[in-house]
């Protein structure tokens, strides 16, 4: 048979041994330290002399940093199928995606039936293994978000939760001999484990035969079907096969890759001496050998996509054209992960690829990639963005969430060096422990990346501005692949444009800011009934322009549903820890409504953005539509509490962005609106998105311009609000530099206007 492409893995296969417990797990560690990559038990839980598998793969995995584990093979008769896929998930998220599992049909059935599980004739036996993989293959499909309902005759689940997700794709391999089995490999397993104890000459060439008709006729490629096998314990003297030096065992083993397809050797011994041997000396000359035959032969490598995650692909992409820096962490329609990466926070997408880039060299491949294709491409930081902007139908997501670094470079300057993928709250978490923080909107899970370059309104931001402000450097990738860092030094123009209108220069990798002396900060949220919705509004944005800087606000009105009234929910953070001067200022809150609930605690300012790492699976696609506002007139207010009570809008928001935000020079950065100290948001669902267009122009008079990350209208009409009209004609200069060919326009696209003076000066 032909050698298959499979990497190479190698493993041991230890006896659980009860009457010394810990020695199996010291050969384990033995294994990890030989340099091996897999750790296997047998499993035969009738067995008193022996520790019970699933406690010990538990205890090694966890004794342990780097091997995988699994049983050799699980006795599938005495461990139920629904109850053994969530103890394998978590087992696999537990160790960080280091499980794999074998399964067995279950021998030795006196014992099995003395334990209290039924007998099985062997072809009962296969039809049950069948059946437990959906089951197993079920509880794992969080994709689907129906119930589980398996109906077989041996194992059937009936409206089961479907969860948790492992960490990564189990692998299921099977340990078996005969046709049925083997065919049972072919259709639905992912590995072929026997032992060559119990294999004559011809039975690999022949399982392998079988096992790849089966493949075939199921529509799969055979290449999805790894080859293991149990060695047995060798002997590093002597004279036969697996026995004597070294080298010895590598003419002996090649020819079962080269040949028979075999890339998973398990060593079954408890000796140290020969684990040692094993890892550190064959493991790397036989690696070696296979790589040097393999590359005479021409052997195409690497990991197979299954045929049918082939047949979702979507056309105008060149899926093997990948770049070798992004192909092992793609995400394809048909992989596992697809369900976690398609979709933004309340966009459900449907993206043809999803790039993730782990480098600032790969976020180059990926765009040069993008572009050479037929479909239009995203940026994704942290996918949040209420635009929906992160991802698309049929198209590529470049997600940057692996770019995640949080670095404080200078403790005493507050500089800190933030990676685009990182989270906010995850940023909060790590600067709190150096007594630092830094303003950067109202929710943990953000990334890094869209906020920063396109404002960052935040619960410091009255006293220390918006998150752009503090921004003195910004490392990105520019549409010809160029590797750029600008700073007051280093093409300052563009450093000016990324802070306000990023999105249009490049993907941003890497940035540099200054952060805020900020400890503890006091925290209120304040329920109040907004029945009397004009007066309160107006009441609370007075208080809050006459209030000391050290006070933020944000103001979130909810209409009346039902029984309920109108609320208006405002969370007030005061951005230090005196508590005296605090109450102070926040108690006139409690005056300006009939109260619901109210509380005020002194915490960290990581607590108030504190990162939920959620899963992304899409929500109901609102319609929102912002603006600023320099002051909530008594006219403005009136409005806002019409639109309040037309029940057209689901939620109203008002955030205080003046302050400290009012303090930059409006020529300093794209971000030029430096008056208002307000910024308002609706979001409309349903039916009711065509309203809120409409009430857009009855509140148009009031505004005075937009922040783009709140927009999901995307008339161009909006960049002249969003940037005046010098400011505009700046960033179309730019654009005409740094991104003529219109790369980055999926956000709000600026039009490249060369500068005409430029070019007569360069003729």
């Amino acid at each position: 048979m032909p050698d298959y492409g499979h990497d190479l893995v190698l493993g041991t296969f230890l006896t659980p041994a009860a009457k010394d417990p810990q020695q199996v797990v010291a050969l384990a560690q033995a294994t990890e330290r030989a340099g091996l990559d897999l750790v296997t038990f047998q499993d035969h839980p009738y067995q008193p002399a022996f520790l019970d598998t699933w406690t010990l793969l538990s205890w090694v995995a966890a004794s342990t940093e780097r091997v995988h584990v699994a049983g050799n093979v699980l006795n599938l008769p005495l461990r139920p199928p629904a109850v053994l896929a969530r103890a394998a998930a978590s087992l696999d998220l537990l160790s960080g995606g280091r499980f794999a599992l074998g399964l067995g049909s279950g021998a030795f059935w006196d014992a099995i039936v003395a334990m209290g599980s039924p007998r099985l004739t062997p072809g009962q036996g296969v039809d049950a293994l069948d059946e437990a993989i959906d089951v197993v293959r079920g509880i794992w499909d969080t994709n689907e978000r129906s119930p589980l309902r398996v109906g077989g005759t041996h194992h059937r689940v009936d409206g089961a939760k479907r969860g948790p997700a492992p960490a990564h794709d189990i692998p299921i391999w099977l340990g078996a001999y005969k046709p049925r089995m083997l065919g049972l490999v072919g259709r639905k397993a992912d590995g072929w484990l026997p032992s060559l104890g119990y294999l004559k000459d011809g039975d690999l060439a022949a399982g392998n035969a079988r096992i790849d008709e089966a493949a075939q006729a199921a529509g799969r490629d055979p290449r999805e079907v790894r080859r293991l096998l149990n060695l047995g314990a060798g002997s590093f003297s002597g004279a036969g096969f697996l026995q004597g030096p070294p080298e010895r065992w590598v003419e002996d083993l090649l020819p079962l890759v080269l040949e028979d397809g075999v890339s998973t050797f398990i060593l079954g011994s408890d000796d140290p001496v020969a684990i040692a041997r094993f890892g550190e000396e064959v493991a790397p000359a036989l690696r070696d050998a296979v790589a040097a035959a393999r590359r005479s032969a021409g052997t195409v490598t690497g990991a197979v996509r299954a045929a049918a995650s082939l047949a979702q692909r979507r056309p105008g992409i060149d899926y093997d054209g990948l770049p070798a820096s992004l192909v092992d962490t793609a995400v394809e329609p048909g992989d596992r992960e697809y369900g976690r990466v398609r979709s933004s926070y309340v966009y459900a997408g449907s993206p043809g690829l999803v790039l993730r880039p782990h480098d600032a060299e790969a976020v180059r491949d990926a765009i040069t990639f993008a572009r050479a294709q037929e479909v239009p491409f995203a940026v994704r930081s942290g996918g949040h963005g209420i635009s929906g902007r992160s991802t698309n139908d049929g198209g590529i997501v470049i997600d940057v969430g692996a770019l995640d670094t949080v670095e404080v470079l200078d403790r005493e300057r507050r500089l800190v060096r933030l990676g685009a993928g990182a989270r906010w709250g995850d940023v909060a978490a790590a600067l709190s422990e150096h007594g630092l923080a830094i303003s950067s909107g109202d929710y943990g899970d953000v990334g890094v990346g869209g906020l920063v370059t396109a404002g960052g309104q935040g619960f410091l931001g009255r006293s220390y501005g918006l998150t752009l402000d503090h921004v003195v450097a910004a490392e990105l990738v520019l549409a010809d692949g160029r590797l750029v860092r600008t700073d007051a030094d280093h093409e300052p123009d563009l450093l000016w444009a990324v802070r306000g209108a990023g999105a249009n220069f490049g993907i941003v990798t890497a940035v540099e800011i200054e952060a805020a002396e900020v400890g503890d900060v006091v925290h209120a949220t304040i329920l109040v009934d907004a029945t009397d919705t004009a007066p309160f509004v107006q009441a609370w944005a007075d208080l809050v322009e006459s209030s000391p800087r050290e006070l933020t606000s944000f103001l979130s009105l909810v209409p009346a549903r039902g029984q309920d009234p109108a609320v208006g929910y405002a969370i007030v953070v005061w951005a230090n820890d005196d508590a005296e001067a605090a109450v102070a200022a926040i108690e006139p809150f409690l005056d300006l409504a009939p109260v619901l609930q109210q509380q005020a605690r002194l915490v960290p300012y990581a607590a108030t953005v504190a990162a939920h790492h959620g899963e992304h699976t899409g929500g109901s696609a609102p319609a929102t539509r912002g603006g600023l506002v320099e002051h909530v007139t008594p006219g403005l207010a009136a409005l806002l509490a019409d639109l309040l009570a037309s029940r057209d809008a689901d939620m109203v928001q008002l955030r205080a962005v003046g302050g400290a935000v009012n303090d930059v020079d409006p020529a300093a950065t794209a971000y030029a609106h430096r008056t208002q100290n307000f910024s308002l948001l609706a979001a409309a669902r349903g039916s009711r998105r065509a309203q809120i267009d409409a009430w857009w122009e009855r509140l148009g008079p009031h505004l005075d311009g937009v922040y783009l990350s709140f927009e999901t209208n995307q008339s161009p009409a909006r960049l002249a609000q969003a940037f005046p009209p010098a400011t505009l004609a700046r960033l179309g200069r730019l654009k005409a530099v740094y991104d003529p060919d219109h790369v980055f326009d999926g956000n709000f696209g600026v039009t490249p206007t060369p500068d005409e003076t430029r070019a007569t000066m360069a003729t």
